[in-house]
């Protein structure tokens, strides 16, 4: 009788050593996930669940099912080599995808109170002024596997001068999955007949789509595009739309330098404003970011300086 060669029991640890990662990965995210599991998409947490399944059951199985005593043919081991690479990739995704959540004065943002009313679904969050309500609304696109909420407290000040606010909550968090959103959100909010959309970081490249595809809309168009540390990803140059970029002066993620390469391909009545001392995280609450500058100036001044200048470019539209 012919044995299981090395290579096949080699292909067979491999699936076990994958599996058992895939579940420690899995678990593990989870808990680094933390309340977001609930307050996220819920495209991230059906992920969780069915790679902690798949991978139990693997586990299980490659386990309790003996080896094989003869030779795998050739067309197997390539469907299980291509299986346990696809599974690695799925579940090194899952690790990576493990958002940044928002933090304290973010939190403290979400709460309703006498001026504004937060409400908050599996697919965005509203915040609306409770007096009287401006026809220009807000659209707002999180950065890459950033916490929705974590942009609250840098846009409430928008909602207390009588603006309404939504974010979006991005599909695993990223802003590419989310392209149809405001598509969707455009007739749902009344009394709203114009839109300014606006992103940070990724979800900047998103907006600058939105703004492009509707600002000669018949109804509900985009009138403004608010940048916070972004730029566009195509030319936007002759699109009939206010622009304002927001960007920090110590930024290490969308640089100075790429603030400034992508002017071009904004409309030349684009205005800028640079927060010195500024960095990529400070506009949004949650916590240090990978890559980035070292700040010279405090979160909460930047957060102040941002916020302001959003509010007035959103007020000038009021008209």
């Amino acid at each position: 009788m012919m044995q299981i060669t090395k290579l096949d029991l080699g292909y067979l640890w491999v699936k076990r050593i994958v599996a058992i990662f895939g579940v420690i990965a899995t678990a593990g995210s989870a808990f680094a996930t933390g309340p977001m599991l609930i307050h996220g998409h819920p495209a991230y947490i059906v992920l969780l669940a069915v790679t902690l399944v798949v991978s139990v059951i693997v586990a299980v199985r490659s386990w309790s099912v003996p080896a094989p005593r003869t030779p795998v043919r050739r067309g197997r081991r390539v469907v299980q080599a291509v299986l346990i690479a696809l599974s690695s990739l799925v579940i090194a995704a899952v690790a990576w995808l493990v958002p940044q959540s928002a933090e304290a004065p973010a939190l403290a943002a979400m709460k309703s109170d006498r001026t504004i009313t937060v409400m908050e679904d599996a697919t965005e969050i509203v915040m609306m002024p409770t007096g009287v309500e401006s026809p220009v609304g807000v659209f707002f696109q999180p950065g890459a596997r950033v916490d929705a909420r974590a942009y609250s407290a840098i846009l409430r000040p928008l909602v207390e001068s009588g603006h309404l606010v939504v974010i979006a909550k991005q599909p695993l968090g990223i802003a590419f999955l989310s392209t149809g959103t405001f598509a969707m959100a455009r007739a749902a909010h009344d009394p709203v007949t114009r839109w300014v959309v606006g992103g940070h970081s990724l979800g900047g490249l998103v907006a600058a789509t939105d703004a492009e595809t509707f600002a000669g809309a018949a109804r509900d168009p985009v009138v403004g595009l608010l940048f916070f540390a972004s730029y566009p990803a195509t030319n936007i140059a002759q699109v009939n739309v206010a622009v304002l970029s927001i960007s920090g002066s110590k930024d290490g993620l969308s640089t100075p330098a790429k603030i400034a390469a992508a002017k071009p391909t904004l409309p030349p009545a684009a205005r800028y404003l640079v927060v010195k001392g500024g960095v990529h995280a400070f506009f949004g609450d949650y916590g240090p970011q990978d890559g980035d500058g070292k700040p010279t100036i405090s979160h909460n001044q930047a957060r102040a300086e941002i916020a302001a200048g959003s509010v007035a470019f959103v007020n000038g539209l009021d008209r």
